[in-house]
């Protein structure tokens, strides 16, 4: 099945359900992705770094002069709209740093050098371009997607569809947008587009670490078929407590719940810093300069050094990043020093015979603290550690770590997190328990409210305007709900 097979759009909405059992069988394939394609040889990489775009514009109620009846349309296309001329002007260069990987990989290529990019993009961006004509942007990167002499130095790296941090995301909505992100991707590139994507980029960088939830995270990505998680250096420790002793190794993410289960999967970390900065001015690459090869479970590998920014937004990434991203290109090869994608990387050094079950472990930063209190495992038990302790520490918190950390993402958004914390009940109560078309408007219109509502921009943004978009989807959503499934 081909592109041509599935439309990206189906009545004015996204098509992101009713393809499950194709999107399972997509994810499900297992024969390596780069590794029969690429040009690197292992014992020839001293050191290896990777680099990730990500690109992010939210749908909000914004297509007309009354909120209650405007249409969602997407924040570039309101950039487009408005006679503010800056505004006009960003949302040009936006689009451009959306569709210009699809040009500058294949000159790289045509002279001769060996790039390496992974992209991030949101189902709320891939949806927006299609929704508001803004195709081109998207077959400009068909080429770095789909053709086999391109595909092998770029990796698309799966996401949320409607950019909900996970912490306050209500889990049951979990793989809701992780499968409605898979079949957004294959309805424009392909199912077998879809099938080589194996690594996963959570919003905000955000991963929760309650241990019933970080547990639920993990288990709806492998679920969805993803083999490796992307975490922010920050959000993460030891089983002892504590950073990771070498963060340019690939780890083991390990959570365990309230009932004793316990899920890993590959934890890939990405160093702190200025994000946009240290990836417009290609700093990976600098840093692997200094580094050696390590040992791991026996096996002489390359380290990794990873990081990720966004893709569009300041100066440095609209302007910098591309002469920069050239120019250290045109520095390395083959050997020595060399950009990857991270699946890639995986594969080289699984055919060299590290296992998984040989990496460092890692866990959600402060869960040692919750599981150490725990004797005896039920439901529940982590809760009732958590108050536990709160009562002994007085600021104690489990709401998670970001790349973002001034951002709490709960506290103070209470008038947006109600709303859709009640969408995502109605939903699941109206829903889940009945027979129902995924493939039919008013399940589609349903899951597009629900998602959408759930963006991180509603809270990142603060109080006001923000706000109300999000309350406004709240309430369209629940709308949906009780006039059309009665």
């Amino acid at each position: 099945m081909n592109s041509a097979d599935i439309p990206d759009m189906v009545d004015g909405l996204p098509n992101f359900c009713g393809a499950e059992p194709q999107v399972e069988a997509a994810m499900a394939r297992r024969e390596p992705v780069f590794l029969h394609d690429t040009n690197l040889r292992l014992d020839r990489l001293r050191a290896t770094f990777a680099i990730a775009l990500h690109m992010h514009q939210p749908l909000i109620p914004v297509g007309g002069s009354e909120l209650r009846t405007a249409d969602t349309i997407s924040n570039l296309e309101r950039m487009f709209r408005s006679s503010s001329g800056e505004a006009t002007h960003n949302a040009q260069v936006f689009a451009e740093c959306y569709a210009r990987m699809g040009d500058i990989v294949p000159d790289l290529v045509r002279q001769g050098h060996n790039p390496r990019v992974m992209l991030d993009y949101s189902g709320e961006l891939l949806f927006g371009l299609c929704q508001m004509g803004r195709r081109d942007v998207l077959d400009r990167l068909r080429g770095i997607t789909c053709d086999p002499h391109l595909r092998k130095y770029v990796e698309w790296l799966g996401t949320m569809w409607g950019h909900a941090v996970a912490p306050s995301t209500p889990v049951p909505d979990y793989k809701l947008h992780m499968q409605a992100w898979q079949q957004n991707f294959a309805a424009i590139y392909g199912w077998e587009a879809l099938s080589r994507v194996r690594g996963f980029s959570p919003p905000e960088m955000h991963l929760p670490n309650h241990p019933d939830v970080a547990y639920e995270f993990i288990k709806a990505l492998k679920e969805c078929g993803y083999r490796w998680v992307l975490v922010q250096e920050h959000t993460i420790e030891t089983p002892q407590g504590g950073p990771p002793r070498d963060k340019h190794l690939p780890h083991r993410l390990v959570s365990k719940n309230s009932c004793g289960q316990e899920l890993s999967m590959i934890g890939i970390v990405k160093t702190q810093g200025s994000d946009t900065k240290l990836v417009a001015q290609m700093q990976p690459f600098y840093e692997a300069l200094g580094q050696q090869r390590r040992q791991m479970g026996g096996v002489s590998i390359p380290p990794l050094v990873t990081q990720i920014a966004d893709g569009e937004n300041g100066g440095v990434m609209m302007h910098e990043f591309p002469n920069c991203y050239r120019q250290t290109v045109a520095r390395y090869g083959a050997e020595g020093a060399v950009g990857v994608n991270v699946t890639e990387y995986l594969e080289m050094i699984d055919q060299a015979g590290v296992r998984e079950d040989s990496l460092p472990v890692i866990q959600p930063i402060r869960q040692r603290y919750v599981l150490s209190r725990i004797a005896h495992w039920e439901p529940g038990a982590a809760d009732k550690a958590i108050e536990d302790i709160k009562r002994e520490q007085s600021g104690f918190s489990m709401h998670g770590g970001s790349w973002t950390n001034n951002i709490n993402w709960v506290h103070g958004y209470e008038s947006l997190l109600d709303p859709m914390n009640k969408l995502s009940a109605l939903f699941h109560q109206t829903l889940d328990h009945r027979h129902v078309d995924k493939s039919s408007q008013p399940y589609r219109n349903a899951l597009f409210h629900l998602l959408a509502s759930q963006t991180s921009c509603f809270r990142y943004w603060g109080q006001g305007e923000w706000v109300e978009y999000g309350r406004e989807l709240c309430r369209r959503g629940t709308d949906v709900l009780q006039h059309d499934f009665r």
